[in-house]
């Protein structure tokens, strides 16, 4: 039972400070997706930036407290009010600051990215990692033996709550800035409160409580002022579940943002009929195309053929109906719109067609390489009838072929040829693929003009820009021996990755290194009991991971689900640190028991991916996570019990599971998915956590500081 009315005070403020932190988080998270062009290396990034200052945060604590005054609640009132400004003034800075910092439109090397994520969120991180073990602190003045384990649980019930509140609530019905205040609502009020009553009514107090809240609701009018684009201006702005989507007018030229990429435009002819007719021309008797996603201008080319039905692929439903007020595209006779993701929904349709035109950027993303894998070119086959065309394209190149460039194609050639009897390129404005079992034709403006059907770019520039010789020279240079684009392991994602370190001259060599060298010092320093908290934050977080990379992989809407996934992980925390605060006695027996059950559930993972694939419920990642969630969390106060229970042991204990999980963040996002693929970092995880189980298996009760 609680004490005194300032242990419920304490509580109240670690529980609006875990529902605050967590919507901060996601909140930072869906910004930086935005800025950064959506990809998914940026969560990992964010996160491990965001556990590593947590975990300084923590260590600060210690070091501070140890040469200062008793803790007080006064003090950590006024540390959770400035926590709730700096909250807004982190989202506002990442918004506003990128094109102050970098060129607008402009991609952002690996370094920068890591440097700028760094210092935006370092203030409130840092502050966030030091009031949690500030408020045990504050609570052991009055209760020496104060449990840390009660602490870790309250701060859980936050965590969660702010999870669910988001990804249930404030997602689907405010903007980011207004998730915000709603969010630190209860922070601000509980933070009041925990003043002692004799300084609640005291000017400076007072007028603290109202600049933050003015800070917090004034925001609200800066949602829509968005950082002028260098051409042009915004013209549409709205937050959607699944991104944000802006749309810049440059004199009569239309061109919609999705995430900070451009898209699509009111203006690209040529785009639009390369797109349509190379592969419409290659059939006859057309009746079903499905589109995946829409080029501006589409629609119009598509009406020069005789269709049945056409059915236009769009997930975000604000997507089309924005390319439909701007005239992007026109609505024309058999259009159905499906508010879909475009693999999800060829994995429940029946419907044959006769051509499948997949109008995407480049597989930058894990999202968009979904669309050029082998799992989803073998959807696609088995949608086409039997004369059936499928087309996607790459970027293009004038003259001559760059190696990365004739490797990622070169995959996507091989990939496709494992599901289609003829893959053909074309080098157009952009490279385009054409795939079919049938014998592709190359001379498409005569094709075409046989069909009656006019054209404006193809007609008069085809045989410029798309001569015999370069047909045939392009398709000649395709390398056999480059591996095909698999979703489990993406060749494509290593190459992006790669070659963004390239394009700016970098290596991830460095900083790497820098990490695995600090890692063992640290690893050095810590007990047995420790470093099984570092596997387990580690193991948390890589889990974490995997399934943010599957779930992309084989659903693709993580922008939606990101808060979802988070909050998962976060659930199974709790009822496993309350089991385990109730069976800590049993010690290092638990320890090694979790250990075997972690690593079981990644085996379980592992033979699922292998069978199962696509066919996996999202209940199925969910319930892994929550599994591991559960495991990890009972492992907590275990350990702590075990470490000791005093001050400095719940420091080192709070930020060996932090250092952990910051580790396992970069190791499996940045080092392991990218260059061995999902299933072979789950086995890097599993050897992870078989160190800890040998680890505390042998030890003899004896642990070191």
């Amino acid at each position: 039972m609680l004490k005194k009315i300032n242990d419920r005070a304490i509580i109240r403020v670690v529980i609006a400070t875990g529902i605050s932190s967590v919507v901060t988080q996601l909140l930072t998270i869906r910004e930086f997706l935005t800025q950064f062009q959506g990809n998914e290396i940026i969560i990992a990034l964010i996160l491990f930036n965001w556990l590593i200052l947590g975990g300084i945060g923590t260590l600060i604590t210690r070091v501070i407290v140890k040469h200062s005054r008793k803790p007080t609640t006064n003090i950590l009132a006024g540390l959770s009010l400035v926590l709730s400004s700096l909250a807004v003034l982190q989202i506002l800075a990442i918004r506003h600051l990128r094109d102050v910092i970098f060129i607008q439109g402009s991609s952002v090397g690996f370094y920068p990215t890591l440097l700028f994520s760094f210092l935006t969120i370092a203030p409130y991180c840092l502050l966030l990692g030091f009031v949690l073990p500030y408020s045990l602190f504050v609570l052991r003045t009055d209760t020496a033996d104060y449990p840390g384990a009660r602490i870790y649980i309250t701060d859980n019930i936050g965590d969660v709550s702010g999870g669910a509140l988001f990804s249930f609530a404030l997602v689907f019905l405010v903007s980011p800035l207004t998730a915000l205040l709603l969010a630190h609502l209860p922070l601000l009020v509980s933070s009041y409160l925990l003043f002692a009553p004799s300084r609640r009514n005291n000017p400076g107090v007072l007028a603290a409580v109202v600049f933050v809240a003015a800070i917090l609701c004034g925001s609200i009018g800066l949602e829509n002022i968005l950082p002028a684009p260098t051409e042009g201006k915004v013209v549409f702005y709205r937050e959607t579940r699944y991104g944000r989507i802006a749309v810049h007018q440059d004199q009569e030229q239309f061109t919609l943002f999705e995430n900070g990429v451009p898209m699509f435009s009111n203006q690209n002819l040529s785009i639009a009929e390369e797109t349509i007719h190379y592969p419409l021309s290659q059939l006859d008797g057309i009746q079903n195309v499905l589109l995946i996603s829409a080029e501006g201008g589409v629609m119009t080319e598509l009406e020069k053929y005789p269709t049945q039905s056409v059915d236009y692929v769009e997930l975000d439903p604000e997507v089309a109906a924005v390319q439909f007020r701007f005239d992007m595209i026109k609505k024309i006779r058999g259009l159905n719109v499906i508010h879909q993701d475009g693999r999800a929904y060829l994995s429940q349709s029946k419907k044959a067609y006769d051509a499948i035109i997949v109008n995407l950027p480049e597989p930058n993303t894990f999202q968009i390489n979904r669309f050029y894998t082998e799992g989803f070119f073998e959807m696609a086959s088995k949608h086409l009838v039997e004369d059936g065309v499928l087309s996607f394209s790459m970027q293009g190149f004038d003259n001559y072929l760059a190696e990365p460039q004739r490797q990622k194609l070169s995959s996507l050639y091989n990939t496709a040829g494992t599901y289609f009897k003829n893959v053909l390129l074309l080098p157009g404005q952009k490279v385009f693929f054409l795939c079919s079992d049938s014998k592709l034709n190359t001379d498409i403006p005569t094709i075409l003009e046989q069909k009656g059907i006019s054209t404006a770019y193809i007609s008069g520039f085809f045989y410029g820009n798309l001569s015999p010789e370069r047909i045939n020279r392009l398709n000649t240079l395709m390398d056999p021996s480059t591996p095909r684009n698999v979703d489990t392991s993406p060749y494509l994602m290593r190459l992006m990755f790669s070659q963004w370190f390239a394009k700016f001259q970098t290596s991830p060599t460095g900083f790497f290194l820098v990490i695995a060298i600090l890692s063992v010092i640290y690893l050095f320093r810590v007990s047995r009991e420790e470093f099984v908290l570092f596997s387990t934050g580690g193991m948390t977080m890589g889990s974490e991971i995997l399934v943010i990379f599957a779930f992309q992989i084989y659903f693709g809407y993580i922008y939606l689900q990101i808060g979802i996934i988070i909050t998962v992980f976060l659930a199974g925390l709790l009822p496993g640190a309350w089991l385990g605060n109730r069976l800590r006695r049993q010690g290092r027996q638990i320890l090694a028991l979790t250990d075997v059950l972690l690593i079981a559930s990644l085996v379980l993972f592992i033979l699922a991916i292998t069978n199962f694939a696509d066919r996996l419920p999202v209940a199925f990642y969910l319930s892994f996570g929550f599994a591991v969630s559960l495991a990890c969390g009972f492992q907590f106060p275990v350990a702590l019990c075990l470490r000791g229970s005093d001050n400095i042991a719940a420091t080192r204990s709070f930020s060996a599971d932090l250092m952990g999980a910051a580790c396992g963040t970069l190791l499996t996002s940045v080092i392991l998915i990218p260059y061995v693929g999902i299933l072979w970092t789950a086995g890097g995880l599993i050897g992870l956590k078989l160190i800890s189980l040998i680890l505390i298996s042998t030890s003899r009760g004896q642990s070191r500081t």
